[in-house]
């Protein structure tokens, strides 16, 4: 079992930054690929980033390229995800998740463990 927990969600002007982290506990965190969600009111929840176990290859969807930084501590156990030049669009609930592959999590395949999320309002 994997248990995980984000933190650092808020409320931000638009063109603000937040760093949201993920704090992993249970099995091995580097022994997983690790990623995060969004889910806004009313929308289907939607890949954001991910990365690999030993944090040397990322993936972005197309709305975060160029604005949201993946990385990863493996010794602190911890994924953080730094947004910069934030949007209104941008207002969900983050999740991160544990999984066996960092390329296909985009696809949603390979997700073992989900955190609860951490809110996330940008006002513009």
């Amino acid at each position: 079992q994997v248990q995980l927990v984000e933190s650092g969600g808020g409320l931000v002007q638009a063109g603000g930054s937040l760093r949201l982290s993920c704090a992993a506990s249970g099995r091995t965190f580097s022994g997983y690929a690790m990623g995060w969600f969004r889910q806004a009111p009313g929308k289907e929840r939607e890949f954001v980033a991910a990365i690999t176990r030993s944090g040397g290859t990322t993936d972005y969807g197309d709305p975060v390229k160029g604005r949201f930084t993946i990385s990863r501590d493996n010794g602190e156990n911890t994924l953080y995800l730094q947004m910069n030049s934030l949007k209104p669009e941008d207002t969900a609930a983050y999740l991160c998740a544990a999984g066996t592959s960092g390329f296909t999590m985009r696809y949603y395949r390979g997700i073992e463990y989900w955190g609860k999320g951490t809110l996330v309002t940008v006002s513009s």
